[in-house]
C-alpha cells in the first residue's frame, strides 16, 4: 500500500526531538515564497525568528496551523498550493516522511 498524504499529515508536525530539544519554530520560509505574497496566510500562518527569518506558525502541539484534521486520519492543508519549498521537497516514502510517520508513532510502512 503507498503512503498517502491525505491521510498522513505527520511531516506536519514539529518532531518530538526537535521539541525536546527546545526547538519552537518548524519550517523556514524562504525569501521568494509565494506563502509570502499571501497578506491573508501571513497574517495566519506566519511567525518571525529574532533574526527576522520567516517560518510556519505552530501550536503548542506543535502543528503547522495550516494542518486540518488529525494525524494519521484525515488530514489537508489549508495553504497547500502556496505552501515553502521545504514542505514541498517531502515525498510520501522518502527518509524525511518515515522519519516523521517513526517520530509520531505511525506505522512507517502504511
Amino acid at each position: 500500500m503507498a503512503l498517502d498524504c491525505q491521510t498522513c499529515g505527520a511531516c506536519c508536525v514539529n518532531l518530538p526531538s526537535n521539541q525536546a530539544e527546545g526547538f519552537t519554530t518548524w519550517v523556514e520560509i524562504e525569501p521568494d515564497a509565494r506563502l509570502l505574497t499571501r497578506r491573508d496566510l501571513v497574517r495566519k500562518l506566519v511567525t518571525y525568528d529574532a533574526d527576522g527569518v520567516p517560518h510556519l506558525r505552530i501550536s503548542a502541539d506543535g502543528r503547522c496551523l495550516a494542518l486540518r484534521g488529525a494525524i494519521g486520519g484525515r488530514v489537508r492543508c489549508d495553504a497547500y498550493h502556496d505552501r515553502p519549498a521545504p514542505c514541498r521537497r517531502v515525498q510520501p516514502g522518502d527518509g524525511w516522511c518515515l522519519r516523521y510517520r517513526r517520530e509520531h508513532g505511525l506505522d512507517p510502512a502504511r
